[in-house]
């Protein structure tokens, strides 16, 4: 071998060497990037409209909201309204409002909105931009409480010749979701409109998960194409899948057995069930609290003040068994529909624990096992919780 060919190949080993190294760095680094921030584990202290602080443990990571919370991990987002209990409307800024605008100033082929309420400025500016830039469009509400309302905004879609389908009858199109380019769900209890923002106590869950939306989007095209509601709702929608190794089912009411379903999750519960609830009438869930106290169980509730004392309400007999059950601090309304199970399950969603909604209402709900989402959801609860306050004057037999 001649001298230049061994200073040649003495070059090229070097030069493999460099690159071996530079390989084994830049794979280190990602490693550390993609995958070792998932194990640290930050603290997150939201602070409260009160000034009170709670602290969560939790892997997920804080999205700023002026006016609420937020968080994200791996392929969900979740907000949290945060009420100040002011009636004043120039201080309706900075809410979870902004974040789900920001996301449909992003949509670039659909946007499908089942809305039972329908009149936040941001979303409706949100919407008819979308409108202008050539998305698809189209939108599913309730009669008399959407399409109808004095308050709503639905209007000025129709009148840019946005599709407006509503559902015609005595019972409500009571969903609130909103698919946008076939790979993102937002739904919870949340309406979009000024009070569902700003004085009432609503959640949202984002799902980035193509079965989720496959899900909730055949829900939409039953309602929108088929003009299929309530009890004329075939079934067929629900879901049950893994997305990323997280456990994830989907119901629809009144087609599937919601009620069932709260059910088992609750029986199933070892250590703890939290609640709450903007309205609570359902007597076999309530006996399966009580069953589930009496068993061990540590069980919480928090209910809607108005509504709470009639006659078919939970209250009274969750406070008589003995169950710490408190009303609402919120001078307008606690609208969850939620329970937290052994602190990782959340069950949300538009379904109160109601006998419409059981029986003629359009709900979803949504059961997910994760215990980095239930930690979210339980800072929520204690929020709420400490302005809770225990029902005076209740009668007990």
């Amino acid at each position: 071998m001649s001298k230049q060919s061994r200073t040649q190949r003495s070059s090229r080993s070097l030069l493999g060497t460099l690159l071996a190294a530079i390989v084994l760095i830049v794979a280190v680094i990602v490693s550390f990037f993609g995958n070792g921030l998932q194990d640290v584990t930050p603290t997150l202290t939201p602070t409260v409209g009160s000034g009170t602080q709670v602290a969560v443990v939790s892997d997920a990571a804080a999205i700023a909201v002026p006016q609420g919370f937020g968080a994200q991990y791996n392929f969900w987002q979740v907000y949290f309204t945060a009420p100040t209990g002011s009636s004043d409307r120039t201080k309706y800024v900075g809410g979870i409002d902004n974040p789900l605008a920001q996301v449909i100033d992003g949509a670039r082929g659909t946007l499908d909105i089942a809305a039972f309420e329908f009149n936040d400025a941001l979303i409706t500016q949100a919407v008819l931009n979308a409108k202008n830039r050539g998305v698809t469009v189209r939108v599913v509400t309730d009669d008399v409480n959407g399409l109808e309302a004095d308050d709503t905004t639905l209007n000025q879609l129709t009148a840019v010749g946005i599709p407006v389908v509503d559902d015609g009858r005595s019972a409500l199109m009571h969903n609130k979701f909103m698919i946008m380019d076939s790979t993102t769900v937002w739904t919870g209890s949340w309406n979009y409109t000024v009070n569902g923002t700003y004085r009432n106590n609503n959640n949202a869950v984002v799902l980035r998960s193509r079965r989720a939306v496959e899900s909730y989007q055949a829900e939409f095209n039953e309602m929108f194409e088929q003009r299929a509601f309530g009890p004329r709702s075939p079934t067929g929608n629900a879901a049950n899948f893994n997305q990323d190794g997280t456990p994830i089912r989907i119901l629809f009411a009144p087609e599937d057995d919601v009620v069932g379903a709260i059910l088992d999750q609750l029986n199933q519960a070892d250590s703890s069930v939290r609640f709450m609830a903007f309205s609570f009438t359902v007597d076999d869930i309530g006996n399966m609290l009580k069953q589930k106290a009496a068993a061990g169980v540590s069980v919480q509730g928090i209910f809607e003040t108005v509504g709470s004392e009639t006659a078919f309400s939970e209250l009274t007999p969750l406070f008589c068994a003995g169950l710490p059950v408190r009303q609402d601090g919120n001078p307008y309304i606690l609208h969850h529909k939620v329970f937290i199970v052994d602190n990782d399950t959340v069950l949300t969603g538009s379904f109160n624990f109601s006998d419409s909604a059981m029986r003629s209402n359009d709900e979803n709900m949504l059961i997910i096992h994760d215990p980095v989402l239930a930690g979210q959801y339980i800072a929520e609860f204690e929020r709420r919780w400490a302005e809770a306050v225990p029902p005076d004057g209740l009668t007990c037999s």
